[in-house]
């Protein structure tokens, strides 16, 4: 009994389904107990989640080499696709979880218990925290496949919580979204401290509503109708129509710095440089955001791709871009050009979003270099190797390469274009010739602590491999 006990309980606390007394047990004075405010809790897991996905320490967020854009030097592991070494799975699992989707649940719970606020209000927090919730959970659903979904955040109840089927996920996500953005209309205030939009209702619904843009275009290859539906809908609604839309996270410096800055300049290491695999594609267009994208330490406008997952001399390679080394350097969560490629998919295949696939495209093009502050778009799109009309392949190809190339700073959207729309042509990592994989495994604690609900989460999505494709991923 005392083994199944300590089970259980390990289990709880490592995939993050934490009651609400763990706040009071890390953040309480016991000689002065309080409780912890919603407003805290929100901007604790919009923090959580933007570090998360913007990092590149090796421990928590390797998406930068699934999407091929930098790969290592000395220590090529993550390179070379082994996830276990560093227990990468279930150091997304626990953070995304435990200090995303579980502190934003008890914002949501603190929020309707708090007198002081009227009904909109609560109304429209409940909605903000909702929308973050609905972006991690596809998040988490993009990286593994079927997960704990319906049974998981309530520990008391669902201590080995079962695996949901993540196209039924997905059907539930769009139904929470289009309540969110109902809800945002409310005559409420949002939370006072958000980083994000500051509290402005109408930005959280234009990012509601592309949210619902980018579930709508994940299915588009598995249920056209379903798809065509939301992305419609949300077009409808309003998404993002510039770079001023942005979900975009500002960092303060180096007390509240971006994590990059932690990562390359802090620790005063040099294990990135930037891999064959971009620089040679962005090279043979002639790409102007290298020079925002890259650095010139090889010389002016001489830039060389360390191969994908060799051991690279840091010396001998191009290095990251300065503007990533900055403490400053705002994250982004999503953005203006991501947008417009998804736009450009949808007219592409004929829905009614306004504008052609090729306007669209180009926007996507355009708030790329904006936003990273360079110029020389016009001509880019004159090529005739990045005009939409002339350019290689058909639409799910030029979409695809361009959009790769508008994520390079946003990995696991870089490798979710990859997946979805099987362009560009990726490298075998030099040491390990693992294909590139599709997914995350299982955390190791899911095998041993929920080993039932593992195994037939696992049977279910066709076996725990890297290689195992998402139920969107059908091409």
């Amino acid at each position: 009994m005392k083994k199944i006990l300590i089970t259980v309980f390990s289990l709880v606390v490592l995939t993050s389904c934490m009651n609400d007394d763990k706040y009071e047990d890390y953040n309480g004075d016991p000689k002065n107990p309080t409780q912890v405010d919603a407003d805290f809790l929100f901007n604790a897991a919009t923090k959580s989640l933007v570090d998360q996905m913007t990092s590149t320490n090796v421990n928590l967020n390797i998406y930068r080499m699934l999407g091929q854009y930098w790969t290592e030097t000395t220590y090529v592991d993550e390179a070379n696709y082994d996830f276990n070494t560093r227990n990468i799975p279930q150091n997304h699992w626990s953070e995304m979880y435990r200090d995303v989707l579980l502190d934003l649940t008890d914002a949501k719970v603190r929020v309707m218990g708090d007198d002081a606020l009227t009904e909109a209000d609560k109304t429209v927090r409940s909605a903000q925290a909702e929308v973050l919730m609905v972006y991690t959970w596809q998040q988490m659903v993009d990286t593994f496949g079927d997960i704990p979904y319906s049974e998981a955040l309530d520990a008391n109840a669902y201590p080995l919580p079962a695996y949901d089927d993540a196209a039924s996920i997905y059907a539930d996500l769009l139904t929470r979204i289009d309540d969110a953005i109902s809800d945002l209309n409310a005559s409420g205030d949002g939370f006072e401290i958000d980083n994000l939009y500051s509290g402005n209702k109408n930005a959280w619904r234009k990012f509601a509503a592309s949210v619902k843009l980018r579930l709508g275009i994940r299915l588009s290859d598995v249920n056209a109708s379903v798809a065509q539906s939301a992305v419609e809908a949300a077009v409808s609604t309003g998404v993002f129509t510039s770079n001023a839309d942005n979900a975009s996270f500002a960092y303060l410096g180096t007390a509240n710095p971006n994590p990059l800055w932690t990562d390359l300049v802090q620790t005063g290491r040099n294990d990135f440089v930037v891999a064959n695999t971009t620089v040679d594609f962005m090279n043979t267009l002639n790409d102007p955001r290298r020079e925002a994208y890259f650095d010139d330490n090889l010389g002016a406008g001489i830039y060389v791709g360390g191969p994908y997952g060799a051991n690279n001399t840091f010396e001998n390679y191009t290095h990251i871009g300065e503007i990533m080394h900055e403490p400053t350097t705002p994250a982004c969560l999503m953005d203006y050009a991501e947008v417009s490629f998804y736009l450009a998919e949808a007219a592409a295949r004929g829905w009614s979003v306004g504008g052609t696939a090729e306007q669209h495209y180009n926007n996507g093009i355009t708030a790329s270099f904006d936003y990273w502050g360079v110029s020389g778009a016009a001509a880019y799109l004159a090529d005739p190797a990045v005009a939409y009309a002339t350019a290689a392949g058909d639409w799910r190809e030029k979409i695809g390469n361009q959009f790769w190339l508008a994520m390079y700073n946003r990995g696991f959207e870089g490798w979710t274009v990859w997946r979805k729309y099987d362009t560009p042509t990726f490298n075998l990592p030099d040491v390990s010739g693992l294909p590139v994989p599709t997914r995350y495994t299982y955390p190791i604690n899911e095998q041993n602590l929920n080993e039932s609900n593992w195994e037939a989460g696992s049977a279910a999505i066709g076996g725990d491999e890297q290689t195992t494709k998402l139920f969107w991923d059908v091409n």
